[in-house]
């Protein structure tokens, strides 16, 4: 048996209370010790720099002691002289055929800019369809697995029938090779969306615009980006070779046009920039794809 035992009032005041040491007038506070400062983390930054470095090193030492004994092939250091006169004026134009390497470049990144944009605003879209709707994505999965395969080049004939001129067709190419790997990446997302969620959002009634930007667009987010990085790494493969067989101005056609002048210090030139734009695509392609990427 449990008793309680109350007190009145005056009980309780007559009860003496304990009183807390009063603390010294004389007492400050004590100081904060400060954080030390993260020092440079010197092994990292040695182990991000050093390795590239003599990896390229190594590329210039075999390139230079192959070409030594001379030939047809330059020299590392010829080849850089031919990149400083070039670059000193990338941006002349004396005529349609006869342009800097700027205008080259820059009018090879328009095509791709063009036939990846259209490529996503297909893509995107007909990848959510077909992860969604799972008579959608059996009707259309064996024709993608038929085209995907297919050289990009293969359809350039094709384009060049359809549209009369080397420009749309060579955007055509760029489009349809661009296409595919956001197509699968998108529906592969769509796909692997947890079922709770859609579960809750019968219960919630949602309609189908709400699931597709409140549900799946943020958990579909890294594998379209995943996506859209390898259609730009693809585009920009397939417009040097495409800018080759149909003309114009861009960096295929400047290659080509340079081997037909026996210049082979500019096609090795051209080699290094290719690979160098292709490399700045993929890397603000992953700065995009870690700024979206939501980790516990």
């Amino acid at each position: 048996m449990v008793s309680a035992v109350f007190h009145s009032p005056r009980e309780a005041a007559a009860t003496p209370q304990p009183m807390a040491a009063a603390a010294p007038a004389s007492a400050a506070p004590l100081p904060v010790a400060a954080k030390p400062r993260p020092g440079l983390d010197w092994n990292a930054l040695w182990m991000r720099v050093l390795p590239p470095l003599l990896g390229l090193a190594l590329l210039i030492g075999v390139w230079a002691l192959l070409t030594q004994k001379g030939g047809a092939f330059p020299t590392p250091a010829a080849t850089f002289e031919a990149a400083v006169k070039l670059f000193s004026d990338p941006f002349y134009s004396k005529g349609p055929n006869d342009q800097g390497i700027g205008w080259n470049i820059l009018n090879s990144l328009a095509r791709v800019g063009v036939g990846f944009g259209l490529a996503a605003a297909v893509g995107i879209p007909l990848g959510f369809i077909i992860g969604r709707f799972e008579f959608v994505s059996r009707m259309v999965s064996p024709l993608i697995s038929l085209l995907k395969p297919v050289s990009p080049l293969a359809w350039l004939p094709i384009g060049l029938l359809v549209f009369k001129s080397a420009n749309p067709a060579a955007i055509w190419t760029i489009f349809i090779c661009s296409i595919w790997p956001m197509v699968v990446n998108t529906a592969v997302g769509v796909q692997r969306v947890p079922v709770d969620y859609l579960n809750v959002a019968r219960v919630l009634n949602l309609s189908e615009w709400k699931i597709i930007s409140k549900i799946l667009f943020p958990a579909v987010l890294p594998y379209m980006l995943t996506g859209v990085r390898l259609s730009v790494g693809t585009a920009w493969l397939v417009i040097v070779a495409a800018e080759m067989l149909t003309g114009g101005v861009g960096i295929g056609f400047w290659v080509w046009d340079e081997w037909n002048n026996l210049n082979v210090q500019h096609i090795i030139i051209a080699i290094f920039v290719i690979g160098i734009v292709g490399l700045l695509l993929e890397w603000a392609l992953m700065a995009v794809a870690r700024h979206f990427a939501y980790e516990d």
